[in-house]
This record gives structure tokens, C-alpha cells and sequence, in this order.
């Protein structure tokens, strides 16, 4: 039993890691680019104007496994300089991630055996299968603060019809992630200024 949350641990600092280096690259990238990224800032103004066609871009990121990552959208708020403003937005990401997990549950509890979900199965979520088995609800917590896709681990989670109850309480580490995150977008800058 111990060896077996010892493997526990280890996927879930393995996965922290690799979460934890890409986003350092990320930042590390924006803070070295600082200056030539301040001469488009009007531009980058802009498009962090348009916050609906953002909100809805990162809407469907969400829905379809992540694919553009939210330090994205955290740090072109985060260029605007105005906190409140980029709170009020991070808390929007926030609650689009976490009602894209619960959909994703719903999509994979009630389509699980629809001819569709298994072509979706197949192609993205199948090399979860194994660590779903082996991790159960532990992999929606790693999916959740780390670059696991979080919408596929609860895909996964609702069709084996994982209790929802519990489904609700792991996924509230998701708002840690993002707060954590956020944060550290929001600060990091200052560091190097």
C-alpha cells in the first residue's frame, strides 16, 4: 500500500515538474522578450480589450483538452498593469477551466457509449486509460494543478462514473493552480524590473 502512494507521489511531482519548467519557460521567455514586447503593447492592449472573443477562445482551449495554455491569456492582462482588471479576468479563466472539467465529466458519463465518444476516446484519451486505472480520482488531481490535460482526466472520470461528489471537491485544486499561477504571472515581471 505504501509503495503504491509512493507511485502516487511521484506522478503527481513528475507531472508538478514538467508543469512547473514549462511555465517557468514561458515566463522566462515574456521577461528576457520584455522589451521588445513593450513596443507592440498597444496591440497587445487590444486584443486584451477584447475580452468575450478572448473569454471564448479560451472557452473552447478548455473544452477541447487545453490547448492553448492560460499563463497565455494571464500574461496579456497581466502587460495592461491595471491588478483589479487582471483579478477580476484570472477569475473568469478560472471558472471557465473549472465548469470545462465538469462538463467534460458530463461529457464523458452520458456519451461514453456513443459511437462519437469512442472516436475520441481512441484518439486523445486512451493513453489516460492505464493511469486512470492505476490512479483513479488521483489523475482528475493531477490533471487539475498540472499540464496533464485537465478536460481529458475528467472525461475519463465521468465515464467510469466517478462519484460526482467527490469529482466537485478534488477539482476546487484547479482554482489553486490558476491563483498560484496567476500570481506568480503577476509579480515575476516586477522581479526583474
Amino acid at each position: 500500500m505504501a509503495e503504491a502512494e509512493e507511485s502516487k507521489a511521484s506522478f503527481l511531482w513528475r507531472n508538478l515538474l514538467r508543469g512547473l519548467i514549462w511555465f517557468a519557460v514561458i515566463l522566462t521567455a515574456y521577461i528576457l522578450a520584455s522589451e521588445e514586447i513593450s513596443a507592440y503593447q498597444k496591440e497587445i492592449n487590444a486584443v486584451g480589450g477584447r475580452l468575450p472573443l478572448l473569454l471564448a477562445i479560451f472557452t473552447v482551449s478548455e473544452v477541447v483538452f487545453g490547448i492553448i495554455p492560460p499563463e497565455l491569456f494571464m500574461l496579456i492582462w497581466q502587460s495592461k498593469g491595471v491588478l483589479s482588471e487582471y483579478v477580476i479576468n484570472l477569475t473568469y479563466l478560472t471558472l471557465i477551466s473549472y465548469a470545462a472539467g465538469v462538463l467534460g465529466y458530463y461529457i464523458g458519463h452520458f456519451f461514453s457509449k456513443t459511437a462519437v465518444y469512442q472516436k475520441i476516446h481512441n484518439r486523445y484519451l486512451k493513453q489516460y486509460d492505464s493511469q486512470l486505472r492505476r490512479y483513479g480520482l488521483y489523475l482528475v488531481l493531477v490533471g487539475a494543478i498540472t499540464p496533464v490535460p485537465f478536460s481529458a482526466t475528467c472525461m475519463l472520470a465521468g465515464s467510469v462514473n466517478t462519484p460526482i461528489d467527490k469529482f466537485l471537491l478534488i477539482c476546487i485544486s484547479r482554482i489553486i493552480r490558476f491563483a498560484g499561477y496567476g500570481w506568480a504571472v503577476w509579480a515575476a515581471p516586477n522581479y526583474f524590473t
